[in-house]
């Protein structure tokens, strides 16, 4: 079996910048490009980035941040852990520096002003004054891919302030791409958690696509489940079918065929697509995650989804990428 068209440029994949890994161990790195006036900042708060008022992801001057210092690579004391603002190493583009600024969660939250903290202090004021957006709603425009960085790594410092191994705190270096732990003596980097999203096809060229339990009525997926310890990618996507709708996937080198990968930061997934064909179709669904699941035809697909009886996912997801190429176009809505 083979797909007959190609994936379109997937939302936060277009990377205009680099990453230049190479520059995190510089010494002194964030405070050197804090003083450089052409560094972009990005703006991350509660999982969400500062955008323009065109709701492009919206890169400050390292003016407009003056007050918040960078914070030392490696600390020395055994509190630095706290919660506080953090600064990250994005990389460069053109030779200007690119840095997220992650905000404390409080940072717009009621207890400012009360709990001591000043409403002119500097993450307040930024909170403030800029709009934030989610990164579905960043997907497709300008610099996803450097919101997606920013908002994973973040999302990645915050579940990790301590050792898994022995639970004391962790110190943060290599200019935000590395936790660790003085005590153990070990470093941690970011993870990120495979999955596997398919669209599976029958003889009939039907696709067939699920509704999740905690989703509203009417809306449809392709089937999506994460990879398990020691197992190949292929065997995930024949196994996750199964469980979910009893559909069971052919065996063939050319059943389960690769169509491309998109990161999917909520909070650290990379999202493995594919095309998988059916060799039996019943449909019997788990009932825990997966309510209900059909089979459609291009026509039952384009007309449930023009009568509002049927919910697609959102442009920017693999999901509905998959879901076009075995449409062959754009579906409405």
């Amino acid at each position: 079996m083979t797909a007959p068209f190609a994936l379109p440029d997937l939302s936060y994949t277009r990377a205009t910048h680099d990453r230049a890994a190479e520059r995190r161990t510089e010494p002194g790195l964030l405070a050197r490009l804090l003083a450089d006036p052409t560094t972009r900042v990005v703006l991350v708060l509660r999982g969400r980035v500062a955008v323009d008022p065109a709701g492009d992801l919206l890169l400050l001057d390292a003016a407009a941040v003056d007050g918040l210092p960078a914070e030392p690579e490696r600390a020395d004391r055994p509190d630095a852990h706290v919660p506080g603002h953090r600064w990250l190493f994005l990389g460069e583009r053109d030779g200007t520096g690119l840095l997220g600024l992650v905000l404390p969660d409080e940072a717009d939250s009621d207890a400012v002003g009360i709990e001591g903290v000043s409403p002119a202090a500097p993450a307040p004021r930024l909170a403030r004054e800029h709009t934030f957006a989610g990164l579905r709603e960043v997907g497709g425009r300008r610099d996803d891919a450097l919101a997606a960085e920013a908002v994973a790594l973040a999302a990645w410092h915050a579940s990790h302030e301590r050792c898994p191994r022995c639970g004391e705190p962790t110190v943060v270096e290599q200019a935000g791409w590395v936790r660790r732990c003085p005590v153990q003596d070990v470093e941690i980097y970011p993870r990120t958690d495979p999955a596997v999203i398919m669209a599976v096809v029958d003889d009939a060229d039907r696709l067939l696509l699920g509704h999740a339990a905690h989703w509203p009525e009417g809306r449809f997926s392709t089937l999506a489940g994460y990879v398990e310890s020691g197992e190949g990618l292929e065997q995930a996507v024949r196994r996750e079918v199964a469980e979910e709708t009893s559909v069971v996937i052919g065996d063939g080198p050319g059943d389960v065929v690769y169509r491309g990968s998109q990161p999917w930061p909520f909070p650290a997934s990379l999202m493995l697509g594919f095309r998988a064909r059916a060799v039996a179709t019943d449909v019997e669904v788990d009932g825990v995650e997966v309510t209900e699941a059909r089979w459609f035809t291009r026509d039952e697909l384009a007309a449930g989804v023009r009568a509002g009886e049927v919910g697609l996912p959102g442009r920017p997801s693999i999901a509905r990428a998959l879901v076009e190429e075995w449409y062959g176009g754009e579906l409405p809505g």
